[in-house]
């Protein structure tokens, strides 16, 4: 099966298609706030690259945050165009969920933390576990001492992840645990597709149309369906 995976949520967009575990193809764009540029060439780039037409995606996942307004609205916006015009399944995935995922293999708990913004950090931990990792807790929003207070109370040893390593390099080194470095910075869709693969399998998938956005922060949600009913023509 070839699954067609966006990620817009982080200031990194990425694209990849992935079939049986290989990935065919994949490109990306560490330039903040240029994910709508981006997103259509690189789509392109990467069915020529794999040698195949767009008819040949069988469906379409995307990152749905938490993270970056914009580049969620575009990664999804775009995700749900395919997706409807060719009447393909979509999953969204939680990006901590692909950040963890893609430091499966350490032996430590994992601690995906990307930067919020605005003196945020958005988070969750995870343990490693057969073909992957299991979250611990739900996603969560708070400040980078909330952040480093969690990991020293955590009781094991953990390994974070996530562009708020680079960003709160000197917070999070007074802690305990283990920094990753750029590599594993922001999310990537390759992970998100190889990620999820097994739900399209399982047929665990919705329509584009019910692909939402995931915000930790009321003042996100509320910009959202206040752009949202502006593009709509509808009251805020």
């Amino acid at each position: 099966m070839l699954v067609l995976g966006i990620e817009t949520s982080t200031a990194r967009s990425s694209v990849a298609l992935v079939e049986d575990d290989h990935i065919l193809a994949s490109a990306a764009l560490g330039v903040p706030r240029r994910h709508g540029e981006f997103l259509a060439p690189a789509i392109r780039f990467c069915l020529d690259q794999a040698g195949v037409g767009i008819d040949r995606v069988a469906g379409v996942t995307v990152g749905v945050g938490p993270g970056l307004y914009t580049g969620l609205r575009v990664g999804i916006a775009t995700a749900q165009a395919i997706a409807a015009a060719r009447q393909l399944p979509t999953v969204g995935l939680c990006g901590l969920d692909v950040l963890a995922f893609s430091a499966r293999y350490t032996e430590r708990r994992i601690c995906a933390a990307l930067d919020a913004r605005r003196g945020e950090v958005f988070w969750a931990f995870y343990r490693p576990s057969p073909g992957g990792v299991q979250r611990l807790d739900d996603p969560r929003v708070g400040s980078v001492d909330d952040l480093a207070a969690e990991i020293d109370a955590h009781g094991h040893e953990v390994l974070v992840v996530g562009d708020a390593v680079l960003r709160y390099a000197e917070r999070l080194s007074e802690t305990d645990a283990q920094l990753a470095g750029p590599d594993l910075a922001w999310p990537d869709a390759a992970d998100l597709a190889e990620l999820a693969l097994p739900r399209f399998h399982r047929e665990e998938t919705h329509p584009p149309e019910a692909l939402r956005p995931m915000y930790l922060r009321q003042a996100d949600a509320k910009i959202g369906w206040e752009t949202r009913g502006r593009l709509q023509g509808g009251a805020a």
